[in-house]
């Protein structure tokens, strides 16, 4: 995408991007994490060493929530990647900030639960979350499309990662903590969908090429986190995120949402870029199923 239609296109859409700005802050609510927080669990690390024995949720619980909290730790890669492909101008930057400063409590709120309720290895959290961050969060998008289509999706895959690890704990108190964090991530991600939508009707072919990118190599930022595979493949069996969810839960919305299948006006590459996009989840959910055949039981 040539830098003046990547220009043209961003300046084209300014006002709804102002628009949908005024429409997250009138639709959400701040809540805070301290409110949440089990903190009367709270006991000296120095004098009492954590033992395993003091976790109160299951591996997988504990397992999820260390993996969610450690993508969150990567919020400051993660503004500066957005602040790189927008226009340095007051809209752009007024929605960059705020939305890094709702995100900023998520890693907060969640390791605060983790340390008082002594659900996790406090100092393996700490050398994790230390490798995370040295190694950083470095996307390659070529496309301004492509940076809001992966937003897009990154928000709606973790609302649905948080609910479900919060579920999995049976925690009332860890529950209502990734309630709240998932609350966050549905509105973010009206926005982005919404920032989509709007490049579609300006720039279709140039759009459904981003999107394309996006859904198409789509992995969380989490990639970086030491043991990632093997975490990811306890959280998928635990049902907090796999294939199949990504599948249901993200893809398929994604695309009936931008009513991707119905945009018209295309280049002919664009229209064959449509195409893939429009089978992309039946790639998907092969994976998925031969992923569920690996590890099924008895």
């Amino acid at each position: 995408m040539p830098f003046e239609e990547h220009s043209e296109l961003l300046a084209t859409i300014e006002p709804t991007i102002a628009r949908l700005i005024a429409e997250h802050r009138e639709r959400r609510t701040h809540w805070y994490f301290h409110e949440l927080v089990p903190w009367e669990q709270g006991r000296n690390f120095v004098t009492e060493p954590w033992d395993p024995s003091h976790c109160t949720i299951s591996e997988a619980a504990r397992t999820s929530l260390v993996l969610n909290l450690l993508t969150e730790d990567n919020l400051p890669y993660y503004h500066a990647a957005i602040e790189r492909h927008t226009p340095d101008n007051e809209t752009f930057g007024e929605w960059n900030h705020m939305w890094t400063a709702e995100e900023g409590q998520h890693a907060i709120g969640l390791r605060s639960y983790l340390l008082t309720s002594r659900n996790c290895d406090p100092r393996l959290l700490e050398d994790d979350r230390l490798a995370v961050m040295t190694t950083g969060y470095h996307p390659h998008w070529q496309n301004v499309a492509e940076v809001f289509a992966y937003t897009t999706a990154q928000e709606l895959a973790t609302r649905v990662s948080h609910r479900n690890a919060g579920r999995i704990t049976d925690d009332p108190v860890a529950f209502e903590l990734m309630k709240a964090i998932a609350g966050d991530e549905n509105h973010h991600f009206m926005f982005y969908r919404g920032v989509i939508a709007a490049m579609l009707k300006e720039a279709p072919s140039l759009t459904l090429e981003g999107i394309y990118k996006a859904l198409s190599g789509f992995e969380m930022p989490g990639t970086v986190i030491p043991g990632f595979l093997r975490r990811s493949v306890e959280i998928a069996r635990a049902g907090v995120y796999n294939l199949r969810i990504h599948h249901d839960r993200v893809l398929k919305p994604l695309l009936k949402d931008w009513g991707v299948e119905a945009v018209s006006g295309l280049s002919h590459r664009a229209a064959e870029i449509q195409d893939k996009l429009m089978n992309l989840p039946a790639l998907i959910m092969a994976k998925a199923e031969r992923f569920e055949a690996k590890f099924a039981t008895g």
